[in-house]
């Protein structure tokens, strides 16, 4: 696979597209005016806390306050492992989450109570583990992790972990037994997947940089006021290089020369063997036009998806789920009904996949794959699409395909899937992407002016109306106008405004 970072640097924002063999899979903005807060550090006060949903909000000084559930205020292991009771199960369980999961204790023992552990007034250190969504406020946890390039330093958890992206079961009792050799009591680690074939030199340096941003973190937050910023992520530039600029990536393009040299210097600490992977784009044409991206971009905003055969798969996203229909289109095949739709929902699963990325579309999603008669065809289609997701870093359940051809999954959402960050609800059609049609414009036109005169002495009638409904005015629904006018006795005249939405009309009694 022929992975690549692109990397667009701009005063407003910054733009960073994965590519692989030459196709845009992952996207990232990051702008100055609405950069994120995922991985920031606060020192927040509880402003509220709910018995029955087991959580509290908490003010850490952004718009809206904070949700903070119960499994994720305790942060000594040991006291949660003599509630729990942990088996060796749990334990081999816990050591297979990755940095990139959910937190390994996501769940709630029955005798564990916010109430018990929380107080309105109460302040705590926090990290936002989910930016703002709509209407909802950020997610925090006081489950503090720093990620570094080879290592996720968790100083309140005393637990080992090792990525499940590494499969080879000798290197992971390699990094295990070397980390748990190197880390003091107290504190947890967990080896990312860019820490394969890592030496212990440099696992031992990139501890005691997490240890040494622990300890300015603490002493921080003890002088600072209450709701207060304590530490800042990394911006998306080092961000990327730390998470993606992995071995599997042949070369990273970046077309600023500051960027350029804040990207040398990171990875001079942390991945020196990658320097000659980095490349500062200097021509003219704009680098993402250059690798064909905005194209990609501007495809990935449509609702309709066209497949290779003809078929395309149509993307619908509301409050509650995102539904994926599929649909033959053009495609009409060669030889049998059954084969034909088989190629289509197969051909769709992998396009599924590649747009469930590309958009970072997240939540509840609903498949509505061509219903197929043979069970054996039903069981390929999931495999496919099984089998496609596993590119995929974040993390998905699927279900099995029904016998109406509907797959039902979820794939974790952590951020602002890439129609809401580069699009807004439309203030015309308040976001149904639908218009009254011309006709039904005239009539309500018709309508009004019939309410208006009923009480009114005017001799006259100006219409106001867009250029498009002046014409239907003007010519197919003309006899009705001069219908109107006999019926009230008054002249109607119609006036084009070419700068009037569609939907806009004015009407004028002279």
């Amino acid at each position: 696979m022929n992975a690549e970072l692109i990397i667009n640097v701009t005063p407003w924002e910054t733009r960073v597209a994965l590519l692989e063999n030459g196709s845009v899979v992952e996207f990232q903005v990051e702008r100055v005016a609405e950069r994120g807060y995922v991985g920031n550090i606060y020192k927040g006060r509880v402003v509220r806390v709910l018995p029955g949903m087991q959580a509290a909000f908490v003010n850490i000084g952004l718009e809206r306050t904070a949700f903070l559930y119960v499994t994720d205020v305790y942060d000594h292991l040991s006291e949660f492992e003599l509630m729990l009771g942990k088996s060796e199960a749990e334990e081999s369980h816990l050591a297979h989450f990755t940095a990139e999961e959910d937190h390994p204790l996501h769940y709630t023992p029955p005798s564990f109570r916010i109430e018990d552990l929380l107080h309105e007034g109460q302040e705590i250190l926090v990290q936002v583990a989910k930016d703002p969504l709509g209407s909802k406020g950020a997610r925090v946890t006081s489950h503090i992790s720093f990620p570094g390039r080879h290592l996720v330093l968790m100083p309140t958890m005393n637990h080992m972990g090792i990525s499940r992206r590494i499969e080879d079961e000798s290197e992971r009792k390699r990094l295990k037994e070397m980390i748990d050799s190197l880390r003091p009591n107290g504190f947890g680690f967990i080896a990312r997947t860019a820490s394969e074939g890592a030496t212990a030199e440099n696992i031992q340096a990139e501890m005691k940089f997490l240890f040494h941003l622990w300890t300015n973190i603490q002493r921080r937050a003890e002088s600072l006021h209450c709701p207060s910023l304590v530490y800042e992520d990394l911006d998306i530039t080092l961000r990327v290089v730390r998470d993606l600029f992995t071995c599997d990536v042949k070369r990273l393009v970046v077309d600023s020369s500051p960027a350029h040299e804040r990207i040398l210097a990171f990875i001079e600490t942390f991945a020196l063997h990658l320097r000659p992977s980095v490349e500062l784009y200097k021509q003219s044409m704009p680098i993402f036009d250059a690798f064909g991206i905005e194209v990609e971009l501007s495809k990935a905003l449509r609702k309709k998806v066209w497949l290779k055969s003809g078929g395309y798969i149509l993307i619908e996203t509301t409050e509650a789920l995102i539904a994926i229909d599929v649909n033959t289109g053009k495609y009409v095949g060669k030889r049998h009904l059954e084969d034909t739709i088989l190629k289509t929902n197969l051909e769709a699963a992998k396009e599924i996949a590649y747009q469930l990325r590309l958009r970072n579309m997240g939540g509840l999603i609903i498949i509505d794959f061509i219903d197929m008669e043979n069970a054996a065809n039903r069981e390929d289609v999931f495999k496919t699409l099984k089998e496609a997701i596993k590119k995929d870093r974040s993390k998905t359940n699927i279900l099995r395909i029904s016998e109406v051809g509907l797959i039902q999954m979820t794939r974790k959402r952590n951020r602002e899937n890439l129609h809401h960050v580069l699009c807004e609800p439309c203030f015309y059609c308040d976001g149904t992407g639908e218009l009254k049609s011309k006709r039904t414009l005239c009539y309500e036109i018709f309508y009004r002016i019939q309410r208006e005169t009923i009480h009114d002495d005017s001799t006259g009638i100006h219409v106001l109306v867009h250029p498009k409904i002046g014409e239907m005015l003007f010519k197919e629904e003309a006899h009705n106008v001069e219908l109107l006018e006999k019926s009230l006795e008054r002249e109607i005249t119609i006036v084009s405004k070419p700068e009037f939405h569609l939907e806009q009309y004015k009407i004028k009694y002279l």
